[in-house]
């Protein structure tokens, strides 16, 4: 429940902050990247006060010398985690690029980003624009409903390291440079980067999906019990089992 409280606190004082930044004091772009930097952190600090101050009092007994064991895995996938993390969002970041090189950048751009035309804008050219990408849109919900499940799979596996690898495969081996030929190329313009764009998270889907089939799942259900086995504590906070692999 807590997290889903702090999601509502987040959203809440993201809309107010949005609204304070831009709106009463003006600061544009500026004040809406900074209200959604401070909205990022609240389920960081809230999450972290819920533990520090009683919130699991089962598996939270305090620091102990227990904390700094086996730092090395855990910078590992922290460092894992975030090469993955920087791959994918860097991959739409340079698409939204790719597109503002286009001619008619601002409308591209408007029709990538809209997808109720007329209730934010009343330009028709912006709504025939939105209406063309329109089955792209509808294949990008279908796809992006089963993306994120594999990705969630794979980072609760603690395979992000191997996400990574399969990120950068597909979205830079085969997304940008489908979508820049399609786009630039051969002239479909802010349609062929979505093209791209949906290719790459699709070989990314097909990649997940048959790593996801092929594993053990017994080994993995194992692999955990071992982990927790080693990291369980007695109630004065002493590892139980610090000799187990």
């Amino acid at each position: 429940m807590i997290v889903t409280y702090l999601a509502m606190l987040n959203l809440g004082l993201h809309l107010f902050l949005s609204w304070l930044l831009t709106v009463q004091f003006h600061l544009g772009l500026a004040g809406v990247m900074s209200s959604m930097v401070i909205a990022y952190w609240i389920p960081v600090f809230g999450q972290l006060a819920f533990v520090f101050f009683g919130g699991c009092p089962l598996t939270w007994t305090g620091f102990s010398s227990a904390a700094f064991t086996e730092l090395g895995a855990i910078v590992k996938l922290s460092l894992s985690s975030g090469v993955m993390l920087c791959v994918e969002l860097w991959y739409n970041t340079i698409l939204v690029l790719l597109t503002g090189y286009m001619k008619n950048a601002e409308i591209a751009l408007d029709a990538l980003s809209i997808w109720l035309a007329y209730i934010f804008t009343e330009s028709k050219v912006v709504a025939d624009a939105v209406a063309e990408l329109s089955p792209l849109l509808a294949f990008s919900i279908l796809l992006n409903s089963i993306q994120p499940v594999l990705s969630g799979v794979a980072v609760g596996s603690g395979w992000q390291s191997v996400v990574a690898y399969v990120n950068v495969t597909s979205y830079y081996l085969s997304g940008i440079p489908i979508g820049v030929i399609l786009g630039y190329v051969l002239g479909f313009q802010v349609k062929g980067i979505w093209i791209g764009m949906l290719l790459g998270t699709l070989v990314q889907t097909i990649v997940l999906l048959f790593i996801t089939l092929r594993t053990d799942w017994e080994k993995q259900v194992e692999i955990a019990r071992q982990r927790l086995n080693r990291w369980s504590m007695d109630e004065n906070g002493r590892q139980q089992n610090p000799g187990i692999d």
